[in-house]
């Protein structure tokens, strides 16, 4: 009878996988692609590919190279290691000494150390039984022939016998018990093993695969029984070949030694990825804006930011969140090393200038200029002016790097293919060198100034494959950009107290208003960490109603209504979405006023500085937030005392918030912060509930309206609720939510927002209160309360601004001033300041720029200029 044998998978005699002895240039390549999967899975043969291969099999110790490597493989997120062998399990254990976090299979994969071990039946242990017994028979008196007994094979070693010896047992084995029925045949360098199982270390490898969830698998092995593992690699999978031999793996090293470098390559590539090449400080960033989209410019000058078409659109450049890999801009000097002298805003613009001796680097984001464009679509203007040498590396990666693109060098540029947004680079006079970077094109060129007359434009057009020369000389452009930016700051009343801080905030939160919709960004970003490798990452790339009403109040503040009342007519759309009813309407929206899709995680971006997950959508537009009716109100009220007047949007929105706060002020909700637990009846809420009738009211003043009775006693039932069942005698204050101990800084609020006056001593000990349990030196946390989230996140600046108002409000000016001055020392060189700050490691955390980091520094110099 013919012996049933697993499957080989073998290369004919004259395939060549690539050889790599010295880890050539296309392996180093393919383990760059594989280390980037979300879960990876690196498993390899013990003999000749871990361990090099000696006469006494009991001798084979493990390089300790190569076992450093898999230990350290093993320990790192979303990455397993695996040990895949014919020996033992028992001796494989034994002699590797691994550590239990590497999965170990022996036996060719009948033996698994990670809980799915095949359990033999009765007729298989009397055929194993059988197998081992007629084994022994047949190499009694062989010289240098050893059996291994294993739990469900038997194999015959020969490496030390002698050639006759070898060859005559070889055939007594192939032409006695192969043959019977319901034996298995693997065959190996000087070795064969009969199974009463099918398995192989294929099937041990897909089994490993599966239970791992791995995106991809990496696999070196030496023997012809590793062809059976080559032969189920497929898609993103590299397979290495150990040796000489034909082989179905598409690489090849040529001993052990060679394999541990592989290994420490691949290490080193994984953990790279897993943790960032890199982590400038997040508020080190700079931001672009066109008020059609914004960019992130990195101190280096690399554009590391860019989405297309709208700020919550997907990224074309991302390397914040994923590196190189994600898409970058990069231009640096090419014979020069160091870091730049310098980065800083034009005055009065949202134009980027970076600096080195001999070379300034000057970006802006523009809309069209060249002949045909769309009038709204964006265009980012790179200026390098200065002498000697520029290396420039252009690499979009379009929807976060999920494309993969192609560039065609054509005329006066490069034009990218395959996004279904069209993109081209118009760079006249410029060679690019293009080359594949695991599927995406990648462009570099290095560019002498001294022979094109020291100035080289550089102009991405986004939407558009036009190579054109621009309409107008660079210089003329970038007056024409530059000058609304400066008309518009001209007309801002600015305060004596830290007026070029406030400038650039101002210009910022403008820079986050989206002027064909009218709605304003929380944040330029997505994703960037409250904690340092930590999971509070979340993606602010959208239009809160609270945030962004805040944002145009302190623009009106400062004399400017314009955003104020294009964003008030955005809320009034969405108001009209909600089909009367305006207790309905979401706490945050697309920039265009439509509802957001799920919250997705990216699992191909490692995140910044390592931390994940990177989120796109944002789950807390499904939560009942009942405070965000409160700032628009305020905000209403603000516009109208301004103009003297209000417009029928004015007063179907303020009409649409005091209707919901009537319908539902009673009920929990999730709160200010967006708590991923259970309602609460917050205290913040239910005050930002009584400031929007308070407001209201307000605004019928002004404009000379009767006030309205049942408006009057909503706003006296709510204030009656909160200040009875918002204060803990226990505590002595006024605490996060009805009947808990915990502070918020939110409660602030209770005296904040005028419902209690300044000298209360119940507001005085609730600032005293708030102050000693959250505020850390130049920051005050939101809250300590266990939010349901692993780790800790920093101070908020905005709540370190409250408390700069609650300071200013209890008479302690000069702990206002002194914490206002700290807020100002954690922002960046060019004046931009992310959502959180540590004040342990002294950096700051979270999204950037943040809108109510700069609307709360906007508040505190009016306040502090004003005494």
């Amino acid at each position: 009878m013919i012996a049933k044998q697993p499957p080989t998978t073998t290369a004919p005699p004259t395939a060549a996988p690539s050889d790599a002895g010295a880890l050539g240039a296309d392996l180093r390549s393919a383990i760059a692609r594989i280390a980037r999967v979300p879960q990876l899975l690196v498993a390899c043969d013990y003999d000749g590919t871990l361990a090099p291969l000696v006469e006494d099999p009991s001798k084979a110790v493990p390089l300790p190279e190569a076992v450093a490597a898999l230990r350290s493989l093993a320990a790192l997120p979303q990455t397993s290691a695996a040990v895949v062998s014919g020996r033992a399990l028992r001796d494989l254990a034994a002699l590797s000494r691994l550590p239990s976090e590497v999965y170990l299979v022996g036996s060719h994969g009948s033996e698994f150390d990670i809980g799915f071990v095949e359990r033999l039946a009765p007729e298989q242990v009397a055929l194993r039984q059988q197998l081992e017994s007629e084994l022994l028979t047949l190499v009694d008196g062989a010289p240098g022939v050893r059996l291994e007994r294993k739990p469900a094979s038997v194999a015959v070693h020969l490496r030390t016998a002698a050639p006759e010896v070898a060859e005559s047992i070889l055939d007594a084995v192939r032409s006695g018990p192969a043959t019977w029925p319901d034996v298995y045949v693997t065959s190996g360098k000087s070795v064969i093993e009969l199974s009463v199982l099918t398995t192989h270390k294929g099937t041990a490898l897909n089994a490993l695969r599966m239970q791992l969830s791995a995106s991809a698998v990496l696999f070196l092995g030496d023997d012809v029984t590793d062809e059976n593992a080559f032969g189920e690699l497929h898609g993103p999978d590299v397979g290495i070949k150990i040796g000489t031999g034909p082989t179905a793996a598409s690489f090849r090293v040529s001993d052990p030694e060679s394999a541990a470098r592989v290994l420490g390559l691949v290490l080193n590539a994984r953990r790279t990825w897993l943790y960032g090449e890199r982590a400038v400080p997040i508020e080190r960033h700079s931001m672009l804006s066109n008020r059609r989209t914004v960019a992130l410019v990195a101190p280096d000058s690399t554009i590391t930011w860019l989405c297309h078409p709208q700020p919550d659109s997907s990224a074309v450049f991302a390397d914040l969140l994923g590196g190189p890999p994600a898409g970058r801009f990069a231009v640096r000097p090419a014979d020069r090393g160091g870091i730049p002298l310098g980065q800083r805003y034009r005055p009065g613009t949202m134009t980027v200038e970076t600096r080195w001796s001999g070379l300034t680097v000057t970006d802006f984001l523009d809309m069209g200029g060249y002949p045909d464009a769309d009038a709204d679509s964006s265009t980012l203007v790179r200026v390098l002016t200065g002498h000697g040498r520029v290396a420039v590396e252009f690499a979009p990666r379009p929807e976060f790097g999920q494309v993969a693109v192609g560039m065609q060098p054509l005329g006066d540029g490069l034009l990218v293919l395959g996004s279904n947004q069209p993109i081209a680079l118009y760079a006249p006079g410029v060679e690019w060198n293009v080359v594949d970077e695991a599927g995406h094109d990648t462009a570099t060129a290095v560019i002498d100034l001294d022979l094109i007359g020291g100035e080289c434009v550089l102009e991405m057009r986004f939407g558009s494959n036009r190579l054109d020369p621009p309409l107008q000389r660079p210089a003329d452009r970038q007056a024409a950009a530059e000058t609304p930016w400066r008309d518009w700051t001209a007309f801002l009343t600015l305060p004596a107290t830290a007026r070029d801080l406030v400038r650039r905030s101002a210009l910022t939160l403008r820079g986050l208003s989206h002027e064909p919709t009218g709605s304003i960004l929380a944040a330029a970003t997505s994703s960037m960490p409250e904690e340092l490798g930590g999971v509070r990452n979340w993606d602010y790339r959208y239009c809160w109603l609270r945030d962004a009403a805040m944002s145009a109040r302190a623009l009106v503040d400062l004399g400017s209504l314009s955003e104020a009342e294009a964003y008030l007519r955005w809320v009034d759309r969405c108001v009209e979405g909600t089909g009367g009813h305006p207790e309905r309407l979401h706490p945050l929206y697309a920039i265009d006023g439509s509802d957001l899709g799920p919250e997705a995680v990216l699992d191909t971006l490692p995140g910044y500085a390592g931390s994940r997950p990177v989120r796109v959508g944002n789950a807390a537009n499904r939560q009942v937030q009942l405070d965000v009716f409160g700032p628009i109100a305020d905000l209403i009220a603000a516009v109208v005392e301004r103009r003297g007047t209000a417009t029928d949007a004015d007063r179907r929105v303020l009409e649409a918030m005091v209707d919901a706060v009537e319908r539902r002020w009673h009920e929990p909700d999730h709160g200010v912060w967006e708590a991923r637990m259970a309602p609460r009846h917050y205290v913040y809420s239910k005050v930002m509930c009584w400031m929007t009738v308070h407001r209201a009211l307000a605004a019928l003043s002004v404009i000379g309206e009767p006030t309205r009775p049942e408006w009057v006693e909503l706003r006296e039932r709510i204030a009656d609720n909160v200040l009875t069942y918002g204060w803990h005698e226990k505590i002595g204050a006024y605490t996060v939510a009805y009947g808990d101990e915990d502070l918020d800084a939110a409660s602030l609020w209770i005296g904040l927002s005028g419902l209690l006056a300044d000298d209360d001593p119940r507001f005085l000990a609730t600032v005293l209160k708030i102050e000693a349990e959250l505020r850390s030196g130049p920051t005050v946390y939101r809250y300590k309360w266990d939010d349901g989230l692993p780790g800790r996140e920093g101070g908020f600046h905005l709540c370190a601004a409250w408390m700069i108002e609650a300071y200013l409000r209890t008479g302690r000016r000069a702990d206002a001033e002194e914490l206002f001055e700290q807020m100002l020392d954690c922002a960046g060189p060019t004046g931009l300041l992310p959502e959180q700050y540590d004040p342990e490691n002294e950096r700051g955390l979270g999204n950037h720029p943040q809108a109510y980091s700069h609307l709360g520094l906007i508040r505190c110099a009016i306040l502090l200029g004003a005494e």
